[in-house]
């Protein structure tokens, strides 16, 4: 069984205010019934954690909390006025993308609270490596949110292409859902590969964020056999 001891080994940057950890796949921030979760297995150990923002229990990365409600309040506000920098790593299947792409769709929220795009799949227009649908066609019968991924690939072949996909807005499961929707879903996604046999291949890289009058940019490597 992991410890908090273990993950504590997985820290990238802590001070008084805050502690960035490299969260495994597999292991939720928080909120998990029946099951272990980060904020949990650090309040058994005396530590009080505030996440300032989520990343899915399947996605492996960085993960920024707070130690300190007075830092909180401060760093989730960057989060909600888009002045965080976040990048993704994916593994999608096939490969046959551009270079860069632009995923401009919006997204709803359907049956058993699943999360897809606010429009019929037939409406999903390419254009000069831009990813939309017309005004006309999006759903009016539900609340639609607008969301942007953009994405640079690194390497590709016929099956499978590597992308650093960084979502310009925060819905949740966005990059999963959009690339999905164009054609491209992530390696062992549970949301839209039956299961599958393997690790969901996305990958919290990169995040940037005022902290104490300073800009701070911190990674998490890839872990070993990802790309």
């Amino acid at each position: 069984m992991t410890m908090w001891a273990d993950f504590r080994e997985r820290v990238i940057l802590e001070d008084d205010g805050i502690l960035v950890l490299d969260k495994p796949a597999g292991v939720s921030v928080m909120g998990e019934r029946h099951e272990s979760d980060l904020v949990r297995m650090a309040a058994e150990k005396g530590e009080e954690l505030f996440p300032v923002h989520r990343i899915d229990k399947v996605t492996s990365g960085v993960i920024l909390f707070a130690k300190d409600l007075s830092v909180h309040g401060g760093l989730t506000r960057q989060f909600n006025k888009r002045t965080v920098d976040k990048a993704y790593l994916a593994v999608t299947t096939p490969g046959g993308l551009p270079p860069t792409g632009r995923i401009d769709l919006p997204l709803s929220v359907g049956r058993k609270n699943r999360v897809r795009i606010a429009a019929p799949r037939e409406s999903i227009v390419l254009k000069d490596d831009t990813w939309t649908v017309p005004a006309s066609a999006v759903f009016d019968t539900v609340s639609t949110y607008p969301s942007v991924t953009t994405f640079t690939v690194r390497s590709q072949t016929a099956e499978r292409a590597l992308l650093e996909a960084v979502p310009q807005t925060g819905r949740r499961h966005q990059i999963r859902v959009h690339l999905a929707w164009i054609g491209h879903p992530i390696v062992g996604d549970p949301l839209f590969e039956k299961s599958p046999a393997g690790r969901t291949y996305l990958h919290s890289w990169r995040l940037s964020f005022d902290h104490r009058g300073e800009r701070v940019t911190v990674e998490a490597p890839p872990p070993p056999g990802f790309a």
